[in-house]
């Protein structure tokens, strides 16, 4: 009984991915063309990490793929922990490059600034955040194990894509409406010091789990 719970569980967890995965490549796509066009930083950022996000969330989906595929398995509840962490673990390495790569770039920003469409930039951030939204709420209604360290990251992947949102919109209506460009490179460090601390702490639980050093902990 228990198995065939956790069957459905992964099941309905795959859905939502796929589904999450399609919102998230279609938006990524918009954020990055209108952030290349109108030089917005912070935008451009969130359509890149939309990128990354995009990919970690397809590791996601494969790996609910692989677990249904093995529930009647030996072992299979041990099996399909370790292929949870281990694609919790990827997805958080995509993270924390992804982080880095922000820095750098924004801090590139500050030295090289550029003019910035504003309104085009602005529409386009708002409707990555409403996407973001809407990838939440697919992804946290419903039932999910507290210790899914696959789903956890893909739901951390769609908070961070939702923060770098919220940040590009105050930077863009700061720097439209009160002149303070620099915001949109320092709303890049921001998220970017954000998403490395977030990436940091599931990499730690999930190779805690990996190297079974929970257990020597027990």
């Amino acid at each position: 009984m228990a198995h065939h719970h956790n069957d459905n569980i992964n099941n309905e967890n795959q859905r939502k991915t796929l589904i999450v995965i399609i919102l998230t490549v279609l938006t990524m796509v918009a954020e990055i063309v209108c952030g290349y066009i109108s030089h917005s930083m912070a935008l451009f950022a969130d359509g890149w990490h939309m990128g990354t996000h995009a990919f970690a969330l397809t590791i996601a989906f494969c790996a609910y793929f692989f677990i249904c595929k093995i529930q009647n398995c030996p072992n299979c509840d041990l099996i399909s922990e370790k292929i949870s962490s281990f694609a919790g673990y990827t997805s958080s390495l995509f993270l924390l490059f992804t982080a880095l790569w922000i820095l750098v770039e924004s801090f590139l920003r500050f030295i090289h600034p550029l003019n910035i469409s504003f309104n085009d930039a602005i529409l386009v951030a708002i409707i990555g955040l409403a996407v973001n939204a809407v990838c939440a709420f697919i992804m946290e209604h419903g039932h999910h194990d507290e210790h899914d360290y696959n789903f956890k990251a893909a739901y951390i992947h769609i908070l961070t894509d939702a923060l770098t949102s919220i940040l590009a919109i105050i930077a863009l209506v700061a720097g439209k409406y009160f002149g303070l460009y620099f915001l949109d490179s320092l709303m890049g460090v921001v998220g970017g010091l954000l998403i490395l601390i977030w990436s940091i702490k599931l990499i730690v639980s999930t190779s805690k789990i990996l190297l079974d050093l929970d257990k020597l902990n027990q």
